[in-house]
């Protein structure tokens, strides 16, 4: 049988998935960039620059495997939606569009009126995807977190 007619689960941090939330994202970044100095900071670190701040960190699991994750970090009383990666594997399987349905429908339960996220045009699927679920463009502020975000999207809940 096909791993991927198996339902994935969704579940939240715990410190045992801080590897999986790392590796994840540094294969992606390395894969589409390269790994800035705020990201290895981020992800070497996600309790205290997430999870303490009272984010949240999500991981897709298909088979008790982690194959995707995703990450609400507050940012100005806001929150970001970020370091979202999947598994090279698993990637063409819509597990990014499902990690991002179940941040924008914990964000609306939590009562969230909004969630913001830094981006580059290069990254053309994941632009559609954002557009897709309803973010919209706005402008990029001068002291953006990321040298590599020429776009920045909001989508209001």
């Amino acid at each position: 049988m096909n791993n991927f007619t198996n339902p994935i689960h969704f579940v939240s941090y715990k410190e045992e998935y801080a590897t999986h939330f790392y590796e994840l994202n540094i294969e992606w970044l390395k894969t589409f960039f390269y790994v800035e100095p705020f990201d290895e900071e981020v992800l070497s670190n996600p309790e205290k620059y997430i999870i303490q701040k009272g984010g949240h960190i999500f991981f897709a699991k298909l088979n008790n495997e982690i194959v995707g994750t995703v990450a609400l970090m507050p940012k100005d009383g806001i929150y970001e939606l970020t370091k979202m990666a999947v598994s090279p594997k698993h990637r063409g399987y819509k597990i990014g569009q499902k990690l991002m349905q179940h941040c924008i429908d914990f964000a609306k339960s939590n009562n969230l009126e909004k969630l913001i996220l830094y981006s580059n045009t290069v990254l053309e699927n994941a632009i559609y995807i954002y557009k897709k679920y309803g973010f919209v463009e706005i402008p990029v502020e001068e002291n953006c977190p990321y040298e590599r975000c020429n776009i920045k999207m909001e989508l209001h809940l």
